[in-house]
């Protein structure tokens, strides 16, 4: 355990204390924001009055999508768009490795469902499948609902033998939707890695979307934001959590189906578990997140 890590984290029912030590929330939005299905008004009303009160609400997503499409995601879902001032997702930050990728001549295949195609908007990629391909772009499994990562043995196989590198575009291994479990983009990427392929992770825990996501709050403040005066909000531990251990950032966890099944307790018993000793340890943690 560290110097900065509590020796037991508190669960808390309200975040207005601690937001009153921050003046910019990174908040992931699935698990935090909705369910894939539904908003979480709780949380659009927090981060309204965080807002109000002079905080900047950044949305900090690993969806592996750019963030127009992401805004459109939450239109659907209904998140209302005065609760957050932007979108940082790590869909922007796999844009710029296929942009180098592209820029090399490289021909790119995409490996996800045909909703993600927005990833390659305005960047002159030429997509070939993926088993011609020099580049895999995983965004994701073609069918989350019926699918799982051995679906993709063949796949994998193929482009191990090749030497083909991978960009993540969501480092995620599962999200909760609508209450069931599915697998995302960082299921199928890790499988590759224990094959011994080589993959390029865009978004949280890895750091450079933490350096976008503080030159974007930077441009919304007019200043740069200290570190100290940050709160990560999240449900996934070896994103959110992890990730702001990573960039230095005191962390908020926020319990979903991710890390606790429906129907068990979040107490201290539950959250020595999911955080034990010498681990990334956030400061506080909710069962949903509300002012």
């Amino acid at each position: 355990m560290t110097q900065d890590e509590p020796a037991s984290i508190p669960l808390v029912s309200h975040i207005a204390p601690l937001a009153a030590t921050a003046e910019l929330w990174l908040v992931d939005i699935w698990g935090v924001m909705h369910n894939g299905v539904r908003p979480f008004p709780e949380a659009v009303e927090a981060c309204r009055r965080f807002r109000a009160g002079g905080g900047t609400a950044l949305l900090l997503s690993n969806a592996p999508r750019p963030e127009a499409d992401v805004v459109q995601q939450l239109d659907r879902v209904g998140v209302a768009r005065d609760a957050y001032d932007a979108i940082v997702s790590s869909g922007d930050a796999a844009r710029a490795a296929i942009t180098a990728a592209v820029a090399e001549g490289r021909t790119i295949g995409h490996l996800g469902p045909e909703r993600d195609l927005g990833i390659y908007t305005g960047l002159g990629a030429r997509l070939v499948p993926p088993d011609a391909a020099d580049v895999v772009v995983c965004t994701g499994l073609f069918d989350d609902t019926t699918e799982t990562p051995e679906a993709y043995t063949a796949t994998l196989d193929d482009l191990v033998d090749r030497v083909i590198p991978m960009i993540c575009a969501n480092p995620d291994l599962t999200v909760e939707r609508g209450g069931a479990i599915v697998y995302c983009a960082g299921a199928i990427a890790a499988a590759y890695e224990a094959r011994g392929g080589r993959v390029h992770y865009a978004g949280k825990p890895h750091l450079p979307v933490y350096d976008m996501a503080y030159r974007r709050a930077a441009a919304l403040r007019g200043r740069e934001v200290a570190r100290s005066r940050t709160l990560a909000i999240g449900d996934g531990i070896r994103t959110d959590i992890e990730g702001a251990a990573k960039a230095g950032i005191r962390s908020v966890f926020v319990a979903s189906g991710v890390h606790v099944a429906a129907g068990r307790p979040l107490d201290a018993v539950a959250l020595e578990a999911l955080f034990p000793a010498g681990s990334p340890r956030p400061v506080a943690a909710m069962t949903g997140l509300r002012w």
